[in-house]
């Protein structure tokens, strides 16, 4: 809203500092400097308000160090988190961009989602909250939406290179040409990134294609299903990751902070030429969602770091897994997840090798064995008598290990 009272005043009275707003950089700042300020801020007062309607945290005895402690610690503070994204996006992002749009629709959505669950726990008494099967649904709906939308969509569109030879043909006969006249016009595609590979690149039209071309009208659906695959796999995994204090939101802010990076090369013609990689046109404008965002999980760390005034919940867990997702389709780096959000992979294969492995060995020699002394990953960890804040640092470290591998691929391929 800003945003447009500002442009206004530049266009109809050259109001001094107005043209401020006009520079993503400027308007990215003030986003994350305001998502702190209300995070730290107003943070105090929600958890003040959630100790008051006793909505505390339910701890079951796993026999963890410090574990009994934490019950009674206010849960639900994910609504801190989306509020401190939120009102920065709204009153200085561009509310007509798509990306942006998708975005909010996302957050609302999977914040709704785990608001319900903890509701459920916390007012109805029942530990096991919304059934797993609506929280599936819930993500595939929202996998739907994001997978029609990014495909449909006319303003989701890419710029892709001329042709070696013609870029040569350009180049020799103006050497200082314009980088944006190297690209093709604007067109729908289907096409994403994959990291390490030669070309960088791949189309999920060529998955029916080759077993014949008329079958690209049908690309629709695989691009749908693989959105459906990447935010319920995404979001499960930061909801996994949230176990102890400070892990899921630190680790997300190092992943969220890297797709900031990817979005504004790639929405920048001259980095995308430079670095020669896909252009986005408008996509750049993720840029003040993911500044709020990352803002509002710095914040949100000032009272969920050890020892924990607030947890975030499936409010903020599920959230903060939907939003990564959904931003890394956008920037076409869906496919770096597993690298990227390793953290979040590993907590999840960690359940899944535990719950199957135990399964196996019990039905072939009649008792169940485990890989992990407890699943997920951070509580094998504790188990093994180190202490929640080493753990939570050590995750962070490796977090951002691999966040500068799949930055580094933005040139290896």
């Amino acid at each position: 809203m800003l945003y447009y009272l500002f442009d206004y005043l530049e266009q109809q009275f050259q109001f001094p500092g107005a043209s401020l707003f006009g520079f993503l950089t400027f308007r990215a700042a003030i986003a994350i400097i305001l998502s702190l300020l209300i995070s730290t801020i107003f943070g105090k007062r929600i958890i003040g308000f959630l100790q008051k309607q006793q909505v505390g945290e339910t701890i079951r005895d796993l026999g963890l160090e410090g574990q009994v402690e934490k019950a009674g610690t206010p849960t639900m503070g994910g609504i801190i988190i989306i509020l401190a994204t939120l009102i920065p996006v709204l009153l200085l992002a561009k509310l007509e961009n798509i990306y942006i749009i998708l975005l909010i629709v996302t957050t609302i959505w999977m914040g709704t989602i785990g608001f319900i669950d903890d509701y459920i726990k916390k007012f109805k008494n029942n530990k096991e909250g919304l059934k797993g099967r609506f929280k599936v649904l819930g993500q595939v709906g929202l996998g739907i939406i994001v997978g029609a939308t990014m495909y449909f969509h006319e303003d989701v569109t890419v710029k892709e290179k001329l042709p070696q030879e013609q870029q040569n043909a350009l180049l020799a006969e103006n050497p200082n040409i314009s980088p944006s006249k190297l690209f093709e016009e604007e067109a729908k595609s289907t096409k994403t990134t994959i990291p390490f590979l030669k070309g960088n690149e791949f189309d999920y039209a060529d998955l029916i294609t080759w077993m014949s071309p008329g079958l690209s009208k049908y690309a629709w659906i695989i691009f749908i299903l693989a959105s459906i695959f990447i935010i319920t796999a995404v979001s499960n995994g930061a909801n996994l990751t949230d176990g102890i204090d400070g892990l899921a939101a630190g680790t997300s802010a190092i992943i969220v902070f890297t797709l900031g990076i990817f979005a504004w090369v790639s929405g920048n013609i001259i980095f995308s030429d430079y670095l020669d990689i896909m252009y986005i046109p408008r996509v750049e404008e993720i840029t003040i969602y993911i500044a709020a965002f990352v803002g509002a999980l710095i914040g949100f760390l000032w009272y969920n770091a050890y020892p924990a005034q607030v947890f975030m919940g499936d409010t903020g867990s599920l959230t903060i897994g939907g939003i990564i997702a959904v931003i890394a389709i956008a920037v076409r780096k869906e496919w770096l997840i597993p690298v990227l959000c390793g953290i979040f992979l590993a907590e999840n294969l960690s359940v899944v090798m535990q719950v199957s492995y135990f399964k196996y060995t019990r039905k072939k020699h009649g008792e169940g064995k485990r890989i992990f002394k407890m699943s997920p990953l951070h509580h094998h960890y504790q188990k093994s008598g180190y202490h929640e804040s080493k753990i939570v640092t050590r995750f962070w470290i490796v977090g951002i290990l691999l966040a500068i591998i799949s930055i580094v691929t933005l040139k290896i391929r």
